[in-house]
């Protein structure tokens, strides 16, 4: 397996490259690092050991990072690729239950995503929000997609998409709905555990709204006019559309008592404040420092990550 990380520093993976060590497969491993320069990279002395390889990507600039990703997938030379982030951070048996799965005819495995810093109510509704479908609560089988990243890819499925590639790997539903259209298949392995770290309270609103900014935008190069202004005038049951798709696993996670008081409420926020952000990019689409502020967010989320959740920061 290929594993993609696009990055400024090596710093800024460093956690993540410690947990591929980590792997019981670790041997099987190709990690492909893509950055904006070799020489600022300085990545540490011990990072390639107990991997296949390690590969270093020269990718002018990685903002946006679909180029940057789309550049990783073709310079990796494993037949499956797991697209990952700077704060995804796989358990030790994640890449086996991964390629067991790639063993059937699966062209998409996606892992059971479990929230890496549960310890406020911000990060449990952004979790929810991004990967509560895919929650390491719910069980395996097939599906009909997965996110974009945080996902494992027969490459040569990806690289079939030849000009759209590039496109297909920035925010959106673009990459799992045109493997759909073109008779790719999706299986979910909650086996393959991975931790996901989500904005806390810093930052968290921003977020929310940029995250339908972007899907909104990334739409409005698609698709037609009516069909953006149908979305528009249909907006108000876009939160209602959200919220259903995870009524599953947060009735699984209710179960554990994993949820923190307050989850509906701050659920129901975000909702309505990524649905605010969908309409403005169906209308007037993303600006270049939007699209650059989510793009920070999503290569340093870390620094955004919640803190132990105190009163204050509890949602009535």
């Amino acid at each position: 397996m290929s594993v993609i990380l696009v990055t400024d520093r090596f710093d800024t993976i460093a956690r993540v490259i410690d947990q591929l060590h980590r792997q019981t497969l670790a041997h099987q491993l190709e990690v492909v690092i893509v950055t904006p320069s070799k020489t600022e990279l300085r990545p540490d002395e011990t990072a390639a050991e107990g991997f296949a390889a390690l590969k270093v990507l020269e990718f002018g600039s990685i903002d946006p990072m679909a180029p940057a990703r789309a550049a990783g997938v073709r310079a990796a030379t494993a037949p499956v690729v797991f697209l990952g982030e700077s704060h995804s951070f796989p358990e030790p048996e994640f890449v086996a239950a991964l390629l067991r799965a790639h063993e059937q005819p699966w062209d998409i495995v996606v892992p059971g995503v479990a929230n890496a810093n549960p310890d406020s109510v911000w990060s449990w509704a952004a979790f929810l929000m991004d990967y509560g479908q895919w929650s390491e609560t719910l069980p395996a089988g097939e599906i009909g997609g997965g996110p974009t990243w945080n996902v494992s890819y027969k490459r040569a499925a990806l690289l079939d998409l030849n000009g759209v590639l590039d496109r297909a790997l920035a925010s959106g539903d673009e990459l799992p709905l045109t493997l759909r259209e073109r008779g790719r298949r999706a299986y979910f392995e909650p086996a393959a555990r991975i931790g996901h770290i989500n904005v806390g309270r810093e930052g968290w609103t921003d977020e929310r709204y940029l995250s339908g900014l972007m899907v909104g935008s990334h739409r409005k190069e698609m698709w037609s006019l009516a069909r953006r202004l149908f979305y528009v005038c249909a907006s108000p049951l876009i939160p209602v559309v959200i919220l259903s798709r995870i009524a599953r696993p947060m009735r699984a996670l209710e179960q554990t008592g994993a949820l923190p008081r307050g989850i509906r409420s701050a659920l129901m926020i975000g909702a309505v404040v990524r649905t605010a952000g969908e309409v403005v990019g169906y209308l007037a689409g993303a600006t270049a420092s939007a699209s650059s502020r989510m793009e920070q967010y999503e290569l340093h989320k870390m620094r955004y990550a919640a803190r132990p959740s105190t009163s204050s920061e509890t949602v009535a």
